[in-house]
């Protein structure tokens, strides 16, 4: 239950970071559930598939204050991003025509990808909307949403551009993650940043952090699809570079066997080839490597800010949790 008895300052009500994250879970039924009547029951179906919300409470946990508490517009904008982040995920589903999406079968494969497309273009107007209502606008104008959302969709089509790609290089990959990924974490730890910062400084710090983080979780996230069993990730695995996508761990097993790459050129490998080129590589290996070198960058950084011991172990734990993602 939330508490009633928030905190007051300049007559605005402050918010404990748990009360907050409630309000933003809340915030984000609210709009999924008194959407228009024809597209309400499809917003219903997501409902069911929601996630970890990592990128509302990176949000929350970077816009509180020195006593702990929360202005109320980062519940608006944590739910926002959460929204835009579902939009994607919606479209990503028709992209890859997946079928689980957290274990629960994805919009795309129940009611087709016509719809599914709409859907997700309904969320992203209505996360826009919702961010667009917090108070004191002006305050918020170098958080640009829609740019954010620009290099989202950028780095999407990068992606898909380079499907099949085998020799996409280790730079054109991470600029693809940096889009694709690694923005809209930027966007969560700099709309925290904005709501309690008033040093420019220090809002930098906190938007390199959130691209940071995003990076980690990205490559973490490819690590996984050679790792985990579907029935653990609750989405498709073992799936990526069957959908054309090529990965870090990929890119630094063809990197180390130009012969391996032309036999996948030529389509002469199945799966078990290329988990097995990877696991010899030391494909994984490497890439944890470089995701613990984004690790350090980031520990130095929430190090380096002027924040509570509460907030710094906020902060860690988000960046622990990017790391194992599940």
């Amino acid at each position: 239950m939330i508490n009633k008895s928030l905190r007051t300052n300049d007559n605005i009500n402050f918010i404990t970071f748990d009360d907050a994250t409630i309000l933003v879970k809340e915030q984000i039924d609210t709009v999924l559930g008194t959407s228009p009547s024809v597209i309400r029951k499809y917003m219903e179906h997501l409902k069911a598939s929601r996630g970890k919300y990592i990128r509302a409470v990176s949000l929350l946990a970077c816009a509180e204050n020195e006593e702990g508490l929360i202005h109320p517009n980062a519940v608006k904008l944590a739910a926002a991003i959460e929204i835009l982040h579902l939009a994607t995920l919606v479209h990503d589903d028709v992209i890859d025509n997946a079928d689980l999406r957290r274990g629960v079968v994805t919009l795309q494969k129940k009611y087709g990808k016509k719809t599914a497309v709409i859907c997700g273009d309904y969320l992203l107007c209505v996360a826009l909307k919702l961010a667009s209502s917090v108070t004191n606008r002006e305050d918020y104008l170098d958080l640009d949403l829609p740019d954010y959302m620009g290099k989202v969709c950028l780095g999407e089509l990068n992606q898909h551009s380079n499907n099949g790609n085998l020799d996409l290089s280790i730079y054109e990959y991470f600029k693809i993650i940096a889009g694709k990924t690694a923005a809209l974490f930027e966007a969560s730890f700099y709309a925290g940043a904005i709501v309690c910062e008033s040093d420019s400084q220090n809002t930098k710090k906190y938007k390199l952090l959130g691209r940071y983080i995003g990076m980690i979780f990205q490559l973490t996230d490819d690590c996984i699809d050679f790792e985990t069993s579907k029935s653990i990730a609750k989405k498709p695995v073992q799936s990526d570079f069957e959908q054309g996508v090529i990965t870090l761990p990929l890119i630094h097993a063809f990197m180390q066997k130009l012969d391996f790459k032309e036999k996948a050129r030529q389509g002469q490998v199945a799966r078990d080839d290329i988990n097995d080129i990877v696991a010899h590589t030391g494909g994984l290996i490497f890439t944890r490597k470089v995701s613990k070198k984004y690790y350090d960058k980031s520990i130095k950084i929430i190090n380096e800010l002027n924040i509570t011991e509460e907030k710094r172990i906020k902060l860690i734990a988000i960046l622990d949790k990017a790391s194992h993602v599940l």
